[in-house]
């Protein structure tokens, strides 16, 4: 909490100077829509939302944005279904949007009138925009042995002490692989069978599998466990723990427009993703949760003792792992399956 009131000043004179400037950038036509609905992930990422973003189209455009939270697949596909969209755009994971996506509830984005600012590739879908990463990763209490690798967070012969795991497959199996010894850019498709195995090695030092991203940390400090798998954005910023981008599962949350989205409200909100394409305004959500956006360059502007917090600074995103959604989202049953038999024998 300190780190973060420490940047406070820093990046709300930032976003005040950029909130002057937006007027004068990026001209849009003028629009019929006084008003139209988002659903985000809710807590400190949707308040991110509201500060970076819809605070500097609203004051652009004078469109008002609301927010609803929390955003899920199974509520995109209702909406769809019914064909009463009430969200314009809708938050979702990585595997979540190509399993939309493969079920045709997507509407195609216009990038055109979003015209982006530079962002990374994988941040431009066809029905997609890539507006936030974060990081599975290996985390651990100062003082404790640090690890560099999987395989070092394997090893508790030499790195003594219980485990943290995620309840959650397609990570779980990602990461028991790279310790293995499974090359990065050989990892999907996964071998599911390989990676059991890999789990069996380890699963008698596992205290927990946990399913809350609040869990790791509280473990951490309670001294339950020695070294936990954590969602970056738990772990960032807390003095008493420790971490590494190295080998962590980098991943991509996208904003979608639900199938049959009214036109005119699509076109609105084709403005709002063009806020969230802007490195200035990264900065001011990224000073709200240790996450960022999908523009390059974001260690140019941050204080230096912060560069190593973020997940797409140049020194963490090429350490890290890029996750295969298509191919989760494609075999989720047969995960899940494996899975649940797995864990009957724990």
């Amino acid at each position: 909490m300190r780190k973060s009131l420490r940047y406070q000043a820093l990046f709300g004179a930032l976003a005040a100077s950029m909130t002057l400037c937006v007027t004068v950038g990026h001209a849009q036509p003028a629009s019929t829509v006084k008003e139209f609905r988002i659903m985000e992930a809710g807590g400190p990422s949707g308040d991110s939302v509201e500060q970076a973003y819809i605070k500097p189209f609203t004051a652009r455009t004078g469109i008002k944005v609301t927010r609803e939270s929390p955003a899920s697949a199974g509520k995109l596909q209702a909406m769809v279904q019914s064909k009463n969209i009430t969200a314009t755009l809708v938050e979702l994971g990585a595997t979540d949007t190509a399993a939309m996506r493969a079920l045709g509830m997507l509407e195609p984005l216009d990038w055109a009138a979003i015209n982006p600012d530079p962002i990374y590739p994988e941040a431009r879908q066809p029905d997609a925009f890539g507006w936030q990463y974060s990081s599975t990763l290996m985390a651990w209490a100062k003082g404790t042995k640090p690890p560099k690798t999987w395989a070092d967070f394997w090893n508790v012969k030499d790195f003594p002490g219980k485990r943290a795991l995620p309840d959650y497959p397609a990570a779980t199996l990602a990461i028991a692989l790279l310790a293995d010894g499974v090359a990065p850019d050989k990892l999907f498709p996964l071998d599911i069978d390989r990676a059991f195995a890999s789990l069996q090695k380890i699963k008698g030092s596992v205290a927990v599998w946990w399913k809350a991203g609040a869990q790791p940390p509280q473990l951490l400090e309670d001294k339950e466990v020695s070294y936990c798998v954590a969602w970056s954005g738990r772990v960032i910023g807390n003095p008493k723990l420790e971490y590494t981008y190295n080998q962590g599962l980098l991943s991509l949350t996208t904003f979608v427009v639900p199938k049959g989205a009214d036109p005119a409200s699509k076109a609105a909100a084709m403005g709002l993703l063009h806020e969230a394409s802007k490195l200035q305004n990264q900065l001011v959500a990224a000073n709200i949760i240790p996450y960022t956006g999908a523009s390059p360059g974001i260690e140019k502007l941050v204080p230096q003792e912060r560069i190593n917090d973020f997940p797409t600074s140049d020194v963490n995103k090429k350490v890290q792992v890029p996750t295969d959604a298509t191919w989760t989202a494609a075999n989720a049953a047969l995960l899940q399956k494996r899975w649940q038999e797995f864990k009957l024998g724990l």
